[in-house]
């Protein structure tokens, strides 16, 4: 039997500032915080799993951001995972600031009481990760906070959401059809 050769693809220049429509780490999140009763949301894209146990993501939140001070004060977030219906908020809430207006409100979202952190989950979310500020080390150079998700609340249905992903200049993927490979790996845990 005759193994069938892999596509060879042609690659011409392509600029490093753009690399980002290939690398985006993950889906587009939206982050939650509360400080001294005020709530805000977040568009965030830069974001990655640093280790399952505990459960750590880090994630870039510009200090330029209102929900930079509001987390790194009260050390809690929660980080919560939008489906397409909810792409023009992503954007809106993304264009905006939260020290201009109450982001729930304008953009129609629940708040809804999350078990371990103040910061509220957003009810139109698929999933909602409540986290605590877990690393400051590398916050003051890079704005990179290590957060860890203290409690997991996510939909049942569907089980694999079709996400969105921001490639720049406008331009968002959904996620697209699951497929498995476990027969392949050794570690469950992968």
């Amino acid at each position: 039997m005759t193994k069938k050769r892999k596509k060879l693809f042609t690659k011409a220049e392509f600029p490093v500032s753009q690399v980002r429509r290939f690398l985006e780490p993950g889906p587009i999140v939206l982050l939650s915080s509360r400080w001294q009763g005020k709530n805000n949301i977040m568009t965030l894209g830069w974001h990655t799993v640093i280790e399952f146990t505990p459960s750590l993501v880090g994630c870039v939140i510009a200090r330029a951001n209102h929900s930079f001070e509001m987390i790194r004060r009260s050390g809690e977030c929660v980080i919560n995972l939008p489906t397409r219906p909810l792409t023009d908020e992503v954007v809106r809430i993304g264009n905006s600031s939260g020290a201009e207006i109450d982001k729930f409100a304008a953009f129609g979202l629940t708040a809804v009481d999350a078990e371990r952190v103040e910061a509220p989950l957003i009810g139109e979310c698929h999933a909602s990760f409540e986290c605590r500020v877990h690393d400051r080390s590398l916050v003051g150079k890079y704005d990179f906070f290590i957060l860890e998700v203290v409690k997991a609340h996510a939909a049942e249905s569907p089980r694999h959401p079709k996400t969105i992903h921001y490639t720049g200049e406008g331009i968002f993927l959904e996620s697209g059809k699951a497929f498995s490979r476990r027969s392949l790996f050794r570690n469950a845990l992968l």
